[in-house]
């Protein structure tokens, strides 16, 4: 029960500041992480070595995405933070059920911006040409960028709930 406060509280926090910002604070994600070792050597259902596991699993799988330009070093803490919280195996699927959301959530972006055939465009280049693609995905003149934790939220949300 407290993980899942701890994560309803923190994400719904980090949708807002995101939302408002484009960022996500340092002490936020730093909190969520400290929250999820707290609970583990409290006795929580994750142990400390499957926090520590977690918040790996969080980080290995969304770090490609910030790499090739498509998340923002934030995004990445959150998705590691709330694997601290819930460990390896459900962090795997929250980072995987956040990156499919993340995809949903740029293509609606896309489709209301009028960059929908840009998105595919910038996909493609993404997959047929990875090192110069970075530029194009994070060009501010493309105006294809958008907060990102509420992808993490939904993507959270499905794992825990749904799967």
């Amino acid at each position: 029960m407290l993980p899942m406060a701890a994560i309803a509280i923190g994400v719904a926090a980090a949708v807002v500041i995101d939302v408002r910002t484009r960022r996500i604070p340092n002490w936020l994600t730093g909190a969520l992480a400290g929250a999820g070792f707290g609970i583990a050597f409290g006795g929580g259902a994750v142990t400390p070595m499957q926090a520590a596991l977690g918040l790996l699993v969080g980080l290995a799988v969304m770090l490609p995405m910030h790499v090739l330009g498509a998340t923002g070093p934030g995004d990445v803490k959150l998705v590691a933070a709330i694997g601290s919280l819930v460990g390896p195996a459900r962090g795997l699927r929250v980072g995987l059920y956040t990156a499919v959301a993340g995809g949903a959530i740029a293509l609606i972006v896309a489709a209301r911006r009028g960059l929908l055939v840009d998105t595919f465009m910038g996909a493609s280049q993404l997959v047929t040409a990875p090192a110069g693609a970075r530029e194009i995905v994070t060009a501010p003149s493309r105006g294809n960028q958008f907060a990102y934790a509420p992808a993490v939220a939904v993507g959270t949300f499905v794992a825990l709930v749904v799967g």
